[in-house]
């Protein structure tokens, strides 16, 4: 009788076979290095969040009980009509254009479909000031408005554009792009079938946007909303500048103003709470709801005659109102100043941006092809953690700056104060501070706060490589390190690129985390832009914000092109 072959109970009577089970069981269970790797990356992004949250168990101090009875509730109310304000405008907006453009032919929609995208190269902050200079008492507008009618300083009204109101307005003008963006891919997604049957049940124009269109882009539109309303929540600069108490200058005012860190920490967690409503609300909306049909797009209906010059009209005051008219403005700023910026500070302050910007971009994509690459080569049982990987790195990128500020410095603090002892101590080394004296702590911060984008980015580069190729190169011999270098790295280096690119233009923007956690002597442009602007130097501050908007342009001018393309395709 033929012996059987050992099973793997069997395998511990051969001492060969019992290593060769044993090694097999251990490679099955231990974790790769590349997914050991994206968990301590995971980890470190982690820790600012777990920060903030632990923060609502420290105990009460006088500064929070102060804040509570003062001003918190002022805080909420702000805080509150702002996003509910700007989630009104930005859908009014945003709705409106993409439907004109992605419905009617009209003239000037081919310009319109990337046009109306141009906003998002303008920070709510330098449109703050653009706005502000031109809208003031001294302003050109008030003052052709006098020499015009005949009044006299006090004889007339005019809304005051440093308000809660202006300041709805123009997040409005600046964030409606995230709703078009997303509203615009779900019109054209809608089949043509789905429109033809509200046709033939006697559905109108307004009765099939209402009753079919709006209800199938929900879910796009919901979520271009809510990235709206997190960019506003994370703003500061806007906020402070127009002097509308909200959670991000509450902020600030406890660290630097009152000098009180746990209650700065008390704040971010508040305000953290506000980002979560808003990502549950989206979740919620969002729902299980799934859009089926074929492939067949519903054609375009021209608009002739007036109603296609009002589609236009339309569709340009948004541009012209958030891109167009500001940045003529800070153009007219910048010329009429006698004292440009122009000069050795200036070199320095664009040197500062540019070396930070390209530290973080390169750190952001490293870490994020780390991370993608990681998902990629797990196995099924590792899915899950990798998944969770994923999500906790894109946390970070619905955190306000300033709340990964208060995050990141304390608990850093703490490690370089430890970390100059011990070199002191064992060493007899002056170290300083190494973290928090350079522009580490800052990198590491904007690196939490911005990887998202960069993970993005990376996975859908990651999506379109083929499973086969992973297989082809396993046979040949590759192991993953290999077949990243030599097989994928090649085939992403146009989304390494573009994440790259995205990274550092939300760098040279960024304000709250910059302004916190700069180190002593090291500004960037978007803080010189804000100092000055705050010493109201407004035509000082058109200089830098002319160059953070030309840095904005290029993302922009690639997301444009992309859209041209598909409308083309």
């Amino acid at each position: 009788m033929a012996r059987m072959s050992p099973t793997l109970l069997e395998w511990p009577a051969v001492p060969d076979a019992s290593r060769a089970a044993r090694m097999l069981l251990l490679r099955h269970h231990r974790l790769h290095p590349l997914t050991m790797a994206a968990l301590a990356m995971a980890l470190l992004v982690a820790v600012p969040i777990v920060f903030v949250v632990a923060s609502v168990l420290a105990p009460a101090g006088e500064t929070w009980r102060h804040l509570v009875e003062t001003v918190l509730a002022e805080y909420v109310t702000n805080t509150l009509w702002l996003l509910l304000g700007v989630a009104c405008g930005v859908l009014l907006l945003g709705v409106t254009t993409a439907w004109l453009v992605a419905t009617y032919r009209f003239p000037g929609r081919g310009m319109m479909e990337w046009a109306l995208v141009l906003p998002l190269a303008m920070p709510a902050y330098v449109i703050a000031y653009a706005y502000t200079d031109a809208l003031q008492f001294a302003g050109p507008v008030q003052g052709w408005l006098r020499a015009l009618m005949g009044w006299g300083a006090r004889e007339y009204w005019f809304p005051d554009i440093r308000s809660l109101g202006g300041a709805i307005a123009l997040f409005s003008l600046v964030l409606y792009p995230y709703v078009y963006l997303t509203a615009r891919a779900a019109f054209l997604q809608q089949t043509l079938n789905t429109l033809e049957a509200a046709r033939l049940l006697g559905h109108g124009t307004w009765s099939r946007l209402w009753r079919v269109m709006l209800p199938l882009a929900r879910p796009g539109i919901v979520a271009g909303t809510a990235l709206a309303m997190m960019e506003t929540l994370a703003d500061f600069g806007t906020v402070a500048y127009f002097g509308i108490p909200t959670f991000s200058t509450g902020i600030y005012r406890a660290w630097f103003s009152l000098g009180d860190k746990t209650a700065a920490a008390q704040l971010s967690a508040c305000m953290l709470a506000f980002v979560v409503a808003i990502l549950l609300a989206e979740r919620a909306s969002r729902g299980r709801a799934e859009v089926y049909g074929n492939q067949r797009r519903a054609p375009a209906y021209p608009l002739a005659g007036a109603c296609g010059w009002l589609a236009l009209l339309a569709c340009a005051v948004p541009v012209l109102l958030g891109f167009l008219v500001p940045a003529l403005m800070l153009c007219r700023m910048a010329l009429t100043d006698g004292d440009a910026q122009f000069g050795p500070r200036f070199v320095g302050l664009i040197r500062n941006s540019v070396l930070l910007a390209g530290t973080t971009a390169l750190a952001a994509v490293g870490v994020a092809l780390a991370i993608g690459y990681a998902g990629r080569a797990a196995n099924a049982r590792r899915a899950w953690l990798v998944r969770g990987l994923t999500r906790v790195c894109g946390m970070g990128y619905a955190l306000p700056g300033s709340v990964i500020a208060v995050g990141v410095l304390v608990p850093v603090a703490r490690l370089d104060n430890a970390l100059s002892a011990w070199l002191h101590q064992q060493f007899s080394m002056a170290a300083g501070l190494l973290l928090t004296g350079g522009i580490a702590a800052l990198v590491y911060a904007l690196l939490v706060r911005f990887l998202g984008v960069a993970l993005q980015a990376v996975n859908a580069g990651l999506g379109k490589i083929t499973p086969s190729m992973d297989a082809a190169a396993r046979s040949l011999g590759h192991g993953p390190g290999a077949t990243l270098r030599r097989v994928h790295f090649p085939m992403l280096r146009g989304s390494l690129l573009t994440a790259g690119l995205i990274v550092f233009v939300d760098v040279m923007k960024e304000l709250p985390a910059t302004f916190v956690m700069r180190p002593f002597n090291f500004d960037t442009l978007a803080v010189q832009a804000y100092n000055l602007a705050s010493d109201e130097r407004l035509t000082e501050a058109a200089t830098a914000s002319l160059v953070i908007v030309a840095a904005g342009l290029l993302p922009v001018v690639v997301l444009s092109r992309t859209i041209r393309r598909g409308a083309d395709s």
